[in-house]
């Protein structure tokens, strides 16, 4: 696996160790149980991996709290247990990425227990201080219902320091060098473990204003700009391994997100939020105007970046770039009757098959969407068979219960006591474990999984959909959406339905009636001199390819 160009069209599986299998029965998911299902990972398709954080943590925030960058938390496995897993998956033909905190640690982690211990201590300027909070800069936190904002008290170092997310997660100081070095040495361990790269987390926070002084990169010594903190550690990657890459959680306005790939010399790879919260409400109310908006608000990057497309992950669906209307409209119409899955005042702490009810065509037909846009892909464990949310347990925890492998005890996740799991298997309800798992949908041709086992298969063999000319062919109806992609004297056309009945498309299809060829998806058409005419049922697709005349 040397292709390095290879994230511009991946497809990318994003799991949690801790749920996700368990081998040794006390109720944690392993690297073990993980490297067990890797055969089901390839079977699926996928070309990489996306490992949510694993290190020690004391778990207040489901690892996004890290006390340790270089190991392995003891209760999911070793050092060792991470190259196997890693090296199983190449052998498969995958790709393993690693999730990085770097915005800021647990106040667990050594340097910040040193730091608060000794004032003149190196790592005392790894964290920001202040010991005057009425001068100090201040803003919202980033967890609004939780925190009173970004300052916390420390009694061991009698000051306040800083922190966007929880109290517990204070903010490194990354305009320091010392820190900057630290943190690529964290990305040349995990390489040399066999990581292929790094999902950075909250890289827009990374670049905010901080500390006391509302200091920013551009006062950062050996910096000219900001950006050269992610130019930086590209070079680090690069240095390591060719075909390393960088993909960036970057939630931040629409104007500034091509900044983040730096003119091709930072991030590879970016989430693009601007699209999952237009998308995955267009197919919920099946209509297509969010589409056109999220293509009209977003920069131009071909040439130096790839935008890595989803529909759901494992945070809460934030709602935030839709226009206040639709905001509003989201809030009500996506929400369960009770208000418990509305968090943080800007989303849903749902997954994909609760925003629609669990109507199985219209998570197929918002599948063969995603996978029809230009750029990657990324799936979040559990919603290529149709799992649901668990809104008893915590803020996001509601998204994060273990996968459902099967009709056995906890779903095949564990054979433990259910009360031992790390999170309880969905159990009950329209979502329990017995009527979705992957082993009732393995077999099932009209499955959620065979589909959207098929929809990956398919954009494997259509190179056009990440290479090619792109175009969306004018529509009559409101409910439905054709992608064109021009690519090495072929048409490839992707058409879909959202609508809640059956809809008929005429377009253009310049191309030898006698060479059009199936792709993937029920839905009918014909082919006439020049056209093409579509007939979709409700949350229909068809995706067909000709020879271009």
């Amino acid at each position: 696996m040397t292709d390095p160009d290879w994230y511009q069209d991946a497809t990318i599986y994003s799991l949690d160790i801790k749920t996700f299998n368990d081998a040794d029965g006390d109720g944690w998911g392993d690297f073990e149980g993980a490297t067990e299902r890797l055969g089901y990972l390839e079977e699926l398709g996928v070309d990489a991996l996306w490992i949510r954080p694993f290190y020690p943590s004391p778990l207040r925030d489901n690892g996004y709290d890290v006390a340790d960058y270089r190991d392995v938390d003891d209760r999911l496995g070793t050092l060792a247990d991470f190259r196997a897993f890693a090296d199983a998956a190449h052998d498969r033909g995958m790709r393993v990425l690693t999730d990085l905190v770097f915005n800021h640690t647990s106040i667990d982690h050594e340097w910040f227990q040193r730091a608060r211990e000794d004032p003149y201590s190196a790592y005392h300027d790894y964290y920001l201080w202040t010991s005057h909070l009425e001068d100090a800069h201040q803003r919202g936190n980033i967890f609004p219902e939780y925190e009173d904002g970004v300052w916390s008290y420390d009694d061991v170092a009698g000051k306040h320091y800083f922190h966007q997310f929880y109290h517990h997660q204070p903010d490194l100081n990354v305009a320091n060098p010392a820190v900057r070095e630290e943190l690529y040495d964290v990305l040349r361990f995990w390489l040399d473990q066999g990581a292929d790269g790094f999902r950075i987390d909250a890289a827009h926070p990374m670049l905010m204003a901080k500390g006391h002084n509302a200091m920013t990169l551009e006062d950062a010594p050996g910096l000219d700009e900001p950006i050269d903190l992610f130019k930086e550690m590209r070079a680090v990657v690069e240095a390591e391994q060719a075909d390393a890459v960088l993909l960036a959680e970057a939630d931040d306005e629409p104007e500034h997100l091509d900044y983040y790939f730096g003119d091709g010399e930072a991030f590879h790879l970016q989430f693009n939020f601007v699209m999952n919260a237009h998308l995955t409400y267009a197919v919920g109310v099946a209509d297509t105007w969010p589409l056109h908006r999220a293509e009209e608000l977003l920069p131009d990057v071909s040439g130096v970046g790839t935008w890595v497309n989803f529909l759901r992950n494992h945070d809460e669906w934030n709602l935030l770039k839709l226009p206040e209307e639709a905001f509003e409209h989201a809030r009500e119409y996506f929400g369960d009757d009770e208000g418990d899955s509305w968090i943080f005042e800007r989303g849903h702490r749902l997954r994909l098959a609760d925003l629609y009810d669990g109507d199985p065509d219209r998570i197929a037909v918002a599948h063969a969407l995603l996978f029809a846009l230009p750029g990657s892909v990324a799936l979040q464990s559990g919603d290529e068979i149709g799992m649901g949310s668990d809104l008893s347990l915590p803020e996001r925890e509601a998204v994060r219960t273990p996968m459902q492998w099967d009709d056995s005890k906890n779903g095949g996740f564990s054979a433990a006591d259910p009360e031992a799991c790390y999170n309880p298997v969905i159990d009950e309800g329209q979502y329990a474990y017995d009527g979705v798992n992957v082993a009732d949908q393995r077999e099932d041709p009209d499955s959620v999984l065979s589909r959207v086992r098929e929809l990956i298969a398919a954009r494997e063999a259509s190179p056009g959909i990440a290479r090619g000319h792109y175009s969306v062919p004018e529509a009559d109806h409101k409910g439905t959406r054709v992608h064109r992609f021009d690519h090495e004297g072929r048409v490839l056309l992707c058409a879909h339905n959202l609508a809640r009945e059956g809809r008929r498309e005429i377009v253009g299809f310049d191309v030898d009636p006698d060479s059009v060829e199936h792709i993937v998806g029920d839905g009918d058409y014909h082919v006439a001199d020049g056209s093409v005419t579509f007939d979709l049922d409700a949350c229909g697709y068809v995706w067909i390819r000709g020879q271009r005349r």
